[in-house]
């Protein structure tokens, strides 16, 4: 891959807590356009990733890059006005908060003022967020509260949104719909998504590329067809995995 392609590069990067090495020499490289996965079993280390490209935890050694600038030591806020958008495990609404007011929170990052012309955009891709636009967060369902930590990252107009175990607890019809939407957002915008997922089956089947991790270290790395298609994934993370 071209270096000018790549959007997101992690190279090389370890992380602790504490004293319990989290991620252990991490490679991986994310290409402007592309949705890519990352895939492995529950405390593998893959949300430990997810925020240590947010800055939290630091990473103790190695380099994170977003486009041409070296973002390893920049502050969780520095690094989302860069153009990073992330939709985090737990989803972490505001609960108090309405539907449309969540919606304005990611807008605060957005650049320039296109508060309308993004509610618009989020509402069709989520129609029921519309229709509990007055309704706090905390009372919607699970899939709907996914929905809306989605739609709030996507206000912010991200040039790379950040997924982290979306399909997390949900019923099998609303997995499908979510990763529908990110499939669209991607085909039709060019969205680039990076997607940390134990739902192996439905994240590979939509991403370009995806890399496994064990341990806090890669494993395996191909396209998804590729590793959909690979003995040793299908048996760890794949039986029992098409909902």
């Amino acid at each position: 891959m071209a270096a000018d392609d790549v959007l997101l590069s992690v190279a090389g990067v370890t992380a602790f807590y504490g004293n319990i090495q989290a991620l252990r020499g991490v490679d991986i490289e994310v290409a402007s356009g592309e949705i890519v996965t990352l895939i492995g079993a529950n405390g593998a280390g893959k949300s430990t990733l997810m925020m240590t490209i947010c800055g939290t935890p630091r990473a103790r050694d190695g380099v994170i890059r977003f486009g041409r600038r070296e973002i390893t030591g920049l502050a969780t806020h520095e690094i989302m006005r860069l153009g990073i958008a992330q939709a985090p495990e737990g989803r972490r609404i505001f609960p108090r908060m309405s539907v449309l007011e969540n919606l304005q929170m990611g807008a605060e990052l957005a650049p320039g003022d296109h508060f309308g012309d993004d509610l618009e955009r989020v509402y069709a891709l989520f129609p029921v967020l519309k229709d509990r636009a007055t309704q706090r967060g905390g009372t919607l369902s699970g899939g709907e509260q996914q929905m809306l930590a989605i739609a709030r990252a996507l206000m912010g107009r991200p040039k790379l949104l950040l997924l982290d175990e979306p399909s997390l607890g949900l019923a099998p019809l609303i997995v499908k719909q979510i990763f529908s939407v990110i499939g669209k957002l991607n085909r039709q915008e060019g969205l680039t998504v990076f997607l940390v997922e134990q739902n192996a089956y439905h994240a590979l089947s939509i991403a370009h590329r995806g890399y496994v991790m064990v341990n806090g270290a890669i494993t395996m790395t191909g396209t998804g067809k590729e590793l959909l298609a690979k003995d040793e994934v299908r048996a760890a993370y794949l039986e029992g995995g098409r909902h």
